[in-house]
């Protein structure tokens, strides 16, 4: 088990000696430092339990000393020494982060009582940060697949997680941006703190301004209390704006205030609220139409697409569909207490050949009804539902020079573009299976520039090595 660590930072050791000796006796780690920006350093490579610091130490700026040693070690408590006694510094200190404050001369016992609760609170901290990383983990577990589009998403996740700038989750419905959003703030050094997510396109317009900032006794008839509102109570912590793009205009003005102020005043209230927030947004809608129709503020959208990150459809991510099917029927079959673990291969290229409009959401759904009704065995081709099914009914079948391209219609008609790009994704793949994967020698048989097939590929998320 790690000793417990104490690390005093002060100039004249008046309180040195007496620590020392008490915790030493006890086995406990003591360094005394005397250097406000060498302390800092020690913090970060040690994440002591306890720091006290002295806040009489000269050249320093007492209340960014206490910011900077809770910002350098969350886990951390910080007992300060106020300056000269001064009850306001150890309010100041406390509003800043420390934990408590002793003062001057020394009450041994009390001093001893302090930095005993200040142990409990660093070890419960630690304890509180190593469980949402876990969950920080484990969401990041749920983001499956193994396609260069899903593989940039966790990418950008890992680089911009523990920052406190703004992104803006674009996709459609299902894809997994709620998922993405818990997994930045988990693994965020917020992660302790709330995670506040409100669904802008699920509560009426009227209602949604009082979610989001609250609001006074009076201000509305109903309003028979004072109500704490979604920003308020995230305070220290994450906000997430599901769907966003659902947002009035009105509404817009004022997040966008709480982005560029990070204040705001309750419904019916005079008083500004200033919050410490980090904001994440998502939409399914185009935002640069919405823009254009005068339906979304420009400026809004700049705020908020600081860090953009577009989560794919399951049909442009075709080799992640076998992943998720392997997922989802060994969770549910868990959940279920069923045995349904294995797809056969007719019943996988059916999975394949799918569009999924709805996403990993669908898939979800319709894994859960097949184990359900199945219980037991392989999934079979007749175990489908019917609209998976009818989905790859043939439309037409091409000969170019011995290949078989298939292009399938839906049942309720024809999507002119999806068509097109499938009938092209198939020209791209036989072509390299014909030339035995040489890149350059496709682009010769299709007669494209070798750039253009590449650029092609990308874009289809068509393996590069194949």
């Amino acid at each position: 088990m790690r000793k417990r660590n104490v690390l005093l930072v002060e100039e004249d050791g008046s309180l040195c000696q007496f620590l020392k000796e008490k915790f030493r006796a006890e086995d406990y780690l003591v360094n005394t430092i005397k250097k406000p920006d060498a302390a800092i350093s020690y913090i970060r490579r040690n994440t002591p339990n306890v720091v006290i610091a002295d806040l009489n130490l000269t050249g320093i700026n007492d209340i960014e000393f206490v910011r900077s040693i809770t910002g350098a070690s969350p886990s951390t408590s910080a007992i300060v020494i106020p300056c000269d006694g001064s009850i306001k510094k150890a309010m100041e200190a406390l509003n800043a982060g420390a934990f408590s404050y002793i003062k001057k001369p020394y009450n041994k016992v009390e001093v001893l009582v302090t930095i005993e609760k200040a142990f409990e609170v660093s070890e419960l901290t630690a304890e509180n940060l190593r469980l949402k990383r876990n969950i920080s983990r484990k969401l990041m577990d749920r983001i499956l697949g193994t396609s260069e589009k899903i593989e940039h998403v966790r990418s950008i996740i890992n680089k911009v997680a523990d920052t406190d700038s703004t992104v803006l989750i674009l996709g459609e419905s299902g894809t997994g941006k709620e998922i993405v959003a818990r997994a930045l703030h988990f693994g965020s050094n917020r992660s302790s703190e709330p995670f506040v997510p409100i669904n802008c396109g699920a509560i009426p317009e009227d209602l949604l301004e009082s979610e989001l900032f609250g609001h006074e006794k009076g201000a509305f008839t109903g309003a028979i209390a004072t109500k704490i509102g979604r920003f308020e109570a995230a305070s220290g912590g994450t906000v997430f704006l599901d769907e966003i793009g659902d947002m009035s205009p009105g509404l817009q003005v004022k997040i966008l205030r709480v982005l560029q102020e990070k204040e705001f005043e309750r419904v019916g209230g005079r008083k500004t609220i200033k919050v410490d927030i980090r904001v994440l947004a998502a939409t399914n809608q185009n935002l640069t139409k919405a823009i254009k129709e005068k339906k979304f503020r420009e400026d809004l959208y700049y705020r908020l697409n600081v860090i953009p990150i577009e989560m794919p459809p399951l049909r442009e991510r075709k080799e992640d569909i076998p992943v998720f099917i392997k997922h989802f029927l060994k969770t549910i079959s868990k959940a279920k207490n069923k045995d349904v673990t294995t797809v056969s291969p007719n019943a996988m290229r059916l999975f394949e050949e799918y569009e999924w409009p709805g996403n990993v959401r669908e898939m979800e759904n319709v894994i859960e009804r097949i184990i359900v009704l199945k219980e037991k065995g392989m999934v079979e081709e007749n175990d489908l539902p019917d609209n998976i099914k009818k989905a790859t009914i043939l439309l037409s079948r091409k000969h170019v020079k011995g290949f078989d391209y298939r292009v399938y219609i839906s049942p309720e008609g024809l999507d002119f573009n999806s068509v097109v790009d499938k009938f092209e994704t198939d020209l791209i793949i036989n072509a390299l299976g014909m030339v035995h994967g040489v890149k350059k020698n496709a682009a010769k048989f299709l007669k494209l520039n070798r750039t253009t097939l590449i650029e092609k590929m990308k874009r289809k998320g068509l393996r590069l090595d194949s």
